[in-house]
């Protein structure tokens, strides 16, 4: 190769290439994620439905218990029907007045009192646990959100350096130096990059619109670009967080309620084999009927009650209550199991991302760096044809895509495993005890 040539190259390289060889490194800072989960516990109308439905379920339990309404009752006796408008013409004629109170056998009441209030408890903690799943779903779609606005500046950024690559071969070829195949396949990976930038802007809009939602905004407004993300240790001791998730996670003080309100269904079947009171009281005044009666008035007591004889009604009301503590046991045994998989699962996929991000900044990323410097300083002095340097551009841009990738995925497993547990991380902050009282009877 002459002087010239090499002396062309220098140039054209240093026109086109020196803005290439600038690597732009990762910066982490403060997110306003959790604005946006406040904003959505705040808004979401699910949450409020869950809500309501708690409040309408606590009204109900303040019913439950109560005794029923005393029933008033008038009436006149023993009339004659020859003249049924006269009250002093016989001794047996009255007008009456009574009241009467139904009383439950001793002990339904509370009872029923006790079943209304686990079911609002397990409603409560329901409202926390639609509350924690929201807070998941917004921290995953901003994960997603962050990691499609860096591939669209990775998407921009390589497009312009396609550019300058095409531009370059160009004034190679124009002046013989190149190959027209060179200025072609620079011209086709940049299409193929415009290809990928619609795709990205089409997903960016999805997770636009679903965070809108979530937030319940209107679809269509702008969510400002997420540039940074940051990585958030958490723990990864399984033990620890399985007894975390035991103590903390609302599904699992949920089914808890869900047992109580079940074995209290229970005694209070039991109590159906004893029979239900009322108590009656009736005051009759009489009119006096001349010499025969002075008219004295009367009254009168008395007590009614059922008699529980339909026992094979009964011991299948017993039956179907215990049937129900054995579901809401088996339904927290598997929830409980469902925990423990989620938690493994999410621990080592932390682990895996975090080693991944590590590997990626401090070893692949420089590197890859460094083959693409390398790469385009042999091409300048024609030690190395253009598919190298192309090769080597594209598989930065690969390789800086999937530490982004590395990122966004630690986040959702962590907001995942934030959801597993019951709390947000860290996790080595929030006592392990529990503080409900256990239910009862279960594991």
């Amino acid at each position: 190769m002459n002087p010239l040539s090499k002396l062309s190259r220098s140039l054209l390289f240093a026109a086109f290439f020196l803005p290439v060889l600038a690597v732009v490194s990762p910066v982490f800072a403060q997110a306003t994620l959790d604005e946006l989960v406040a904003e959505a516990l705040a808004n979401n109308p699910e949450i409020k439905a869950s809500q309501a439905r708690w409040d309408a379920m606590l009204h109900n339990a303040r019913q439950a218990g109560s005794l029923e309404d005393p029933m008033i009752m008038l009436r006149a006796q023993s009339l004659l029907v020859r003249d049924p408008f006269a009250f002093d013409r016989e001794n047996m004629t009255s007008k009456v007045i009574g009241i009467s109170q139904m009383l439950p056998f001793y002990g339904k009441r509370a009872l029923q009192s006790e079943v209304a209030g686990h079911a609002a408890e397990a409603s409560r903690w329901m409202v926390e646990e639609r509350r924690l799943e929201l807070r998941r779903m917004v921290k995953e779609t901003w994960s997603r959100i962050y990691f499609v606005d860096q591939s669209l500046a990775l998407v921009d950024r390589t497009i312009g350096t396609l550019d300058d690559l095409s531009r370059f071969t160009e004034a190679m070829y124009s002046v013989g130096e190149g190959l027209q195949q060179d200025v072609l396949q620079a011209q086709l990976q940049r299409s193929r990059m415009e290809d990928m930038r619609i795709v990205l802007q089409q997903r960016r809009r999805t997770f636009e619109a679903t965070l809108n939602t979530l937030l319940y905004r209107p679809a269509d407004v702008t969510v400002p670009p997420v540039n940074v993300l940051p990585l958030d240790p958490a723990s990864t001791d399984s033990a620890f967080l399985e007894k975390l998730a035991a103590a903390q996670r609302p599904l699992l003080k949920s089914l808890a309620a869900q047992i109580d309100k079940a074995d209290a269904g229970r005694r209070l079947a039991e109590k159906e084999f004893y029979p239900d009171f009322t108590l009656s009281l009736e005051y009759m005044l009489r009119e006096p009927t001349g010499m025969d009666s002075e008219g004295y008035d009367m009254y009168s007591a008395g007590v009614t009650f059922n008699l529980p004889v339909q026992r094979e009604r009964r011991h299948a009301m017993v039956a179907e209550a215990e049937s129900e503590i054995v579901m809401a046991r088996q339904e927290r045994a598997m929830t409980i199991n469902q925990i423990r998989l989620g938690i493994a699962d999410s621990v080592a996929g932390l682990e895996r991302s975090r080693k991944l991000v590590s590997l990626y900044r401090d070893g692949i990323m420089p590197q890859a760096a460094q083959v693409l410097e390398s790469s385009l300083a042999s091409y300048r002095v024609g030690k190395a044809d253009f598919m190298n340097v192309l090769d080597s551009q594209m598989r930065l841009f690969e390789v800086e895509r999937e530490y982004h990738d590395a990122i966004a995925e630690h986040q959702m497993l962590l907001a995942q495993l934030e959801n597993l547990v019951g709390v947000p991380a860290p996790f080595e902050s929030v006592p392990v005890y529990n503080e409900n009282k256990p239910a009862q009877g279960s594991e």
